[in-house]
């Protein structure tokens, strides 16, 4: 290797030696934080180094894509945190951008990123930092290198006049740090002939493209766009004389069919070339200028459309001269100028209802689009300006048979020969996205699906629903061997599911990336779905994603055993609405293993919480997990699981089983009468019994939230009780004033176990004693009286009894 790329890569791996090194022949999570070198020319072999944590057990590398064959799969016998392998890149391997993730006997580690490109590598040789100090380099090469704090990095090609020299960088697409790169092409004279810092095209990434004016040399240029820089602002510098266009028009074709289009942008004028467009759709297709001079090192964006395609003819900026077209086709063209319109005309029909969408940032145009509709009258009926981003989206229903327009402009009036779109407009139809909520902020934590063996593994599944409601099913049909999925359909009123992964003991250690599915419970709707994930790159201040990775597969892996299993003892007694349960779990070690267990409970059934987490002590083999549930919980059984981790020489996870959890509703509504007292005295709390749901045995009701110094006593009642009273005393120090948050906790005894619920909310006043009035004369000595006979209790009056009463004593003595 070069001696820069060496410096690298040293300081690479001097970091990851600073971290933990652990040899444990348990399951645990490793981890990937660069792949080295950052990519490579296809129809080669490399020497790849994977480096993160825990990898000294790597035995596969995954790719998301074909024309990779991986081989010599090694630890490095200094660092546990560092694997190697050698890649040989298939010769028609695609361009571009790819993705690994690394597969250990232990676990699978996040999905970073690999660039292929078609031109041989070299590295960057220091010192090239002034421009009288240039690396030579030939054209149609890719220059690796690396940006220091305030590096600026010079490359000189020599170059005849009329040939294009066009320059490409990949700089925050590498996803290593926040480097946003500024590329320029100079003259011998030191004059910048084209320089650029964010092309749309490419995001925050940089290319340009010139013709050599002379004969001579030309010096490219690469810094960051604000002098910044570190040892991890790699960069692949792309130079050489192949077509960097900046837009393909038309933008998108149809499915399976051949298609005409014209490149555009840069040094390319108007260059045609026709394409083979694959029959299945994939978000991800781009096409590749290529002419005499070479191939574009990377795409521009094109649209598999299940139809055809209607081209604006100009002029059409007003509605006598709107372009004609026709539906089911993408209607496509330029905004070629400074405050350009462009209209369209077009047959609509009653009653159909159009999903209407503009293609433009999301194809990579400069174009901010902004859509309107308008009837045979010119009248507009609907349009919008960023439902999808810059992009334009809205619902149309016709409401008669007839011509309608369609106009697009850009927000600022800008125009130019790359600002392309196309606008598709398709009825509405159902569609189905499966994923997993994100575990941690920005992490790909517990993204993958890791059993090991003899164990479980849980994940919750989201589902995405559009134009369409029902039930979803998990398809598992194409896991693999010795994996077995356990999993009741997602209710239609949800949108999550919980999902636990068993592999059998003897389950082969493989993993694989598969296509997880979902579909409709009814076959006839044939409505399905799959698996889909976006790892967070590269974010910058408040939380701005610049640069993201998405994949339509799963990993799934069974890895070797951990020391640890869990168990869920499904509880014998529902959780009651207002009501709270201790879920206990028990787990069971394998001898020597008492670290402590960390316990999640991610799937709540609406209305139910739960503790962020509960811990079993290290050495306890059990822990109690609070639930609650609101007053609206649902009432259903459901099936709920509860997944841990433990430190075994890095993180590893488990879970329960599929427990089965009741969620009812309360036993009992009470409704407590409000009541007033003087400080040091006693009064009764009149407490009215709503039997709800029937039970055997005596239940106990405890008046809560009483204020300091008032007491009573808990109330034991069964199924036949309609009142109960609390005798409430209290102390002449007790706190005067009106306390609000009286309620009850009740405990019913259900199949041998406590069912906890709250119910009844009241009010207690307490007062300050009435002062004696002014000369009172002192109260007569009490004397015996003879024993009367024993007269009936007094009736009890009611609380407005009560208030009528005392309004009644205040009068009489003169106070108000």
């Amino acid at each position: 290797m070069l001696q820069n790329f060496k410096s690298v890569c040293t300081g690479i791996l001097t970091l990851a030696l600073s971290l933990l090194l652990v040899d444990s022949a348990w399951a645990t999570d490793p981890s990937l934080n660069y792949v080295r070198p950052r990519g490579g020319q296809r129809g080669t072999e490399v020497e790849l180094t994977f480096i993160g944590a825990r990898l000294s057990d790597a035995v596969e590398i995954l790719s998301y894509k074909k024309g990779f064959e991986f081989k010599d799969i090694k630890e490095n016998p200094k660092n546990k945190n560092i694997c190697t392998a050698t890649v040989k890149i298939a010769p028609d391997c695609a361009l571009g951008e790819h993705t690994f993730q690394v597969r250990t006997k232990t676990g699978v580690s996040e999905y970073k990123t690999f660039w292929v490109g078609p031109f041989p590598e070299i590295a960057e040789k220091e010192p090239n930092s002034e421009f009288e100090t240039p690396q030579s380099i030939e054209m149609n090469h890719t220059v690796s290198g690396v940006v220091q704090n305030e590096d600026v990095d010079h490359y000189v090609v020599t170059a005849k006049k009329g040939d294009r020299i066009s320059a490409e960088i990949e700089g925050i697409r590498l996803a290593t740090t926040l480097f946003d790169p500024y590329i320029a092409i100079l003259d011998e004279k030191r004059f910048e002939l084209k320089a650029e810092d964010d092309l749309p095209l490419l995001r925050n990434d940089a290319a340009v493209s010139v013709i050599a004016p002379a004969d001579g040399k030309y010096t490219i240029l690469v810094r960051d766009s604000s002098y910044g820089g570190n040892g991890a602002a790699f960069y692949r510098l792309h130079v050489g004389t192949y077509p960097r266009p900046t837009a393909v028009y038309p933008a998108g074709g149809q499915l399976g069919s051949k298609q005409k289009v014209t490149f555009k942008g840069n040094t390319v004028d108007n260059l045609v070339q026709e394409f083979q467009l694959p029959d299945k759709p994939d978000a991800e297709f781009e096409l590749f200028a290529s002419d005499a001079g070479g191939t574009a090192p990377s795409g521009n964006v094109f649209r598999l459309f299940p139809h055809g395609n209607s081209m604006e003819q100009e002029p059409n900026n007003d509605f006598k001269t709107a372009s004609a077209a026709a539906l089911p086709n993408a209607f496509n063209g330029i905004i070629e100028t400074d405050g350009d319109i462009d209209y369209f005309k077009f047959q609509g029909k009653k009653d159909q209802t159009l999903e209407i969408e503009c293609y433009a940032r999301r194809i990579r145009s400069p174009l901010d689009a902004v859509v309107n509709l308008y009837n045979a009258k010119f009248g507009r009926v609907a349009g919008n300006d960023d439902s999808r981003g810059p992009d334009s989206y809205f619902r149309y229903k016709f409401p008669a048979d007839g011509d309608y327009y369609i106009s697009i402009t850009d927000h600022l009036s800008r125009g130019g020969a790359d600002f392309v779109y196309r606008i598709e407009m398709l009825p509405v139809s159902p569609s189905l996205e499966l994923g997993i909520p994100r575990n941690a902020r920005y992490s790909q934590e517990r993204q993958q699906i890791v059993v090991p063996r003899g164990n479980r593994f849980a994940a919750v599944i989201s589902a995405s629903r559009s134009n369409f409601g029902g039930e979803i099913a998990l398809d598992s049909s194409n896991f693999p061997k010795g994996v077995k999925v356990v999993a009741e359909p997602m209710a239609a009123n949800l949108t999550t599911m919980p999902v636990v992964f068993e592999a059998a003991a003897d389950a082969p250690v493989e993993g694989e990336l598969i296509a997880l599915k979902g579909k409709h419970v009814d076959p006839k709707l044939n409505i399905s779905g799959v698996f889909t994930n976006r790892a967070d790159l590269v974010r910058v201040r408040n939380n701005q994603l610049l640069w993201m990775k998405d994949v339509a597969q799963i990993p799934v892996a069974v890895v070797e055993e951990v020391p640890f299993k869990l168990d869920i003892v499904e509880p014998k007694a529902p959780l009651a609405r207002n009501g709270s349960l201790q879920l206990k779990v028990v787990a069971t070690r394998k001898e020597g293993f008492d670290e402590a267990i960390t316990l999640q409970f991610p799937f709540r059934p609406p209305g139910v919480g739960a503790s962020s987490r509960v811990t079993i002590p290290k050495g306890k083999n059990e822990a109690f997990y609070p639930i609650n549930a609101n007053s609206k919980a649902e009432i259903k059984k459901w099936k709920v699981f509860v997944i841990g981790s433990a430190n075994v020489g890095g993180n590893a996870w488990v879970s329960s089983q599929l427990a089965n959890l009741e969620v009812a509703d309360s036993y009992v509504d009470l409704d407590l009468a409000r009541t007033a007292v003087e400080q040091g005295k006693e009064t009764e709390i009149i407490c009215k019994v709503d039997l709800k749901t029937p039970f055997d045995g005596d239940a106990k009701v405890k008046l809560v939230g009483l204020p300091p110094k008032v007491t009573t006593e808990d109330i034991t009642f069964n199924k036949e009780s309609k009142e109960l009273i609390f005798k409430v005393k209290t102390d002449p120090a007790s706190p005067q004033g009106r306390h609000k948050s009286l309620f009850c906790q009740v405990e019913v005894p259900v199949n041998g176990e406590t069912v906890v619920h709250t119910a009844g909310r009241t009010e207690l006043r307490i007062d300050k004693p009435l002062p004696p009035k002014k000369d009172e004369p002192a109260k007569p000595k009490t004397v015996a009286k003879k024993e009367e006979p024993k007269k009936e209790e007094p009736k009890r009056l009611t609380r407005l009894e009560q208030l009528r009463l005392e309004a009644k004593k205040r009068l009489e003595e003169g106070t108000k």
